[in-house]
């Protein structure tokens, strides 16, 4: 039975349904609430709503976000026609199941899982990292509290390890579900997790170290095969046998392709399981992650529900339940559209945009470049003098060009640090980087011209110092950068980068 619509249509002659429901939204503002009392007609409702959105940024310029924002129409195509497909109903919809199942394999033999050309991998498709990365902490606390029951020894305050550079879900994660989070302070200069740092703040109560693969700040990647080295060698000593997740969901779709001798992966013996955004540099819509275990051994049974309900025996293991198929269909397509050469291709592109970029900044001689060369494709950088303006202006002023730019400081102890960061993806292009440089440049030649926001903040600073001491000596230039740094980052306070 098809079910049609009784809302009608305004009838006045010669006027367009959206200038005849212009004027009544003006007289009747939509509530924004509590739901509105009387219907409206379906194109009156799209243009409202589609008029609100065009004061959202443009995705392209959203320089912010690793989170891809371009696919191609075929895939589109392929996402609206699975729209109204509930993934979790695998009796009803075996072959998006079995897609999925292809894509956990492909992404653990591409990591180096050491499972049989004909034996399954062991992983599951998630909404995104952060739901991966609360999965496989689970897994870790379970088998640690586990052991620690059978050995008669406390369970209840187990630790992660980590730097401070992690995304806001590991937060999440030990706060959820009480897990200490021990993190390793960064420093001015590195600004990822020291692996022997990390190493010496272990103990028996620590069920994992968490290394990331392409660090939300700078891009970086972390030494995983030292810290193997080094937690080996401590695990030896103590008896104890601490392992490694690794946090791939931004570098765990380009690793392979633009550093495959990099050993990261399964190739590590301690690295236990690994998570991978596949809406970042897996070329996927949000949202769609995932999680791979080393081996079947890796995954407590207990943490696997089994449920009939839906017309077969159907083992999930996840923290919602039900969820789109559409994300999950588009992985496959960009799996088998590219290959390993498409997915090299487009990360060689990336990188190159990056290069472009990079030198196009380094050349304007206003800035210094945080990131490095080898990592996620990314330029952060900070500028060379800050006592006048700031990265935060550079960033207010390039919005009034489209560009979405972060601003940010540095966690601690590096959080006098504060930088831009531009995300390379695959819709950026080498037009796009010099188009970038471009309009970063009048950005700063603009504020040369306008009086510094700062001088009022930084002579407030002398004067209390002046004030508080007997001998009336000014802060040095390097003081009051830190304490102007301090002031900035009051004002992002709470606030965390990065997209999972």
């Amino acid at each position: 039975m098809v079910i049609t619509s009784t809302v009608k249509e305004p009838e006045e002659q010669g006027q367009s349904l959206h200038c005849t429901f212009a004027s009544r939204y003006v007289r009747d503002p939509v509530p924004k609430l509590k739901m509105p009392g009387k219907s409206i007609p379906k194109d009156a409702a799209y243009q409202i709503i589609n008029d609100e959105l065009m004061l959202d940024g443009a995705p392209r310029l959203n320089l912010a976000s690793f989170v891809t924002t371009w696919m191609e129409p075929e895939c589109d195509k392929l996402i609206m026609a699975s729209f109204n497909k509930n993934y979790v109903d695998m009796d009803e919809y075996p072959v998006t199941t079995e897609l999925q199942n292809r894509c956990v394999n492909m992404i653990a033999h591409l990591f180096h899982a050491p499972i049989e050309e004909d034996e399954s991998a062991v992983g599951v498709g998630t909404v995104g990292s952060s739901e991966a990365i609360m999965l496989a902490g689970l897994a870790f606390k379970r088998k640690w509290q586990t052991k620690r029951k059978s050995e008669g020894k406390p369970y209840d305050k187990p630790n992660i390890v980590t730097g401070a550079n992690v995304q806001v879900c590991w937060e999440k994660f030990a706060r959820y579900f009480e897990v200490e989070l021990k993190e390793v302070k960064l420093a001015e200069g590195y600004y990822v997790m020291d692996p022997a740092k990390a190493v010496e703040m272990v103990d028996e109560n620590t069920i994992c170290v968490a290394a990331i693969l392409g660090s939300t700040l700078t891009g970086e990647f972390e030494d995983v095969k030292l810290l193997n080295e080094l937690l080996t060698k401590k695990n030896n000593e103590t008896g104890w046998n601490i392992p490694i997740h690794v946090d791939a969901a931004s570098g765990g779709f380009v690793a392979p392709f633009l550093y495959p001798d990099l050993e990261w992966d399964f190739r590590v013996p301690l690295v236990k399981s690994i998570n991978v955004s596949g809406h970042k540099y897996g070329l996927v819509y949000p949202g769609v992650g995932w999680v791979v275990w080393r081996s079947k051994d890796d995954l407590p049974d207990e943490l696997v529900f089994h449920i009939n309900y839906l017309g077969s025996d159907q083992p999930t293991f996840t923290l919602n339940f039900s969820k789109g198929s559409s994300q999950i269909i588009a992985q496959y397509y960009q799996f088998i559209r590219l290959g390993f050469e498409g997915y090299k291709s487009i990360m060689e592109n990336c990188l190159e945009n990056a290069r472009v970029l990079k030198e196009g900044i380094e050349k304007l001689g206003r800035f210094n470049i945080v990131s490095k060369d080898i990592g996620v494709p990314l330029v952060a950088f900070s500028l060379k003098e800050s006592t006048q303006h700031t990265v935060f202006e550079v960033a207010d002023h390039l919005r009034k060009y489209g560009w979405i730019v972060p601003a940010y400081t540095m966690p601690p102890d590096a959080q006098n640090i504060a930088v831009l960061r531009v995300v390379i993806r695959e819709d950026f292009s080498h037009s796009l980087a010099e188009r970038l440089v471009s309009d970063i440049e009048k950005v700063v030649k603009l504020l040369d011209t306008l009086p510094s926001t700062l001088s009022t903040k930084a002579a407030h600073i002398t004067a209390i110092a002046n004030e508080t001491s007997d001998e009336k000596v000014e802060n040095s230039a390097i003081e009051t950068q830190k304490e102007i740094a301090k002031y900035w980052k009051r004002l992002v306070d709470g606030k965390r980068v990065g997209a999972c």
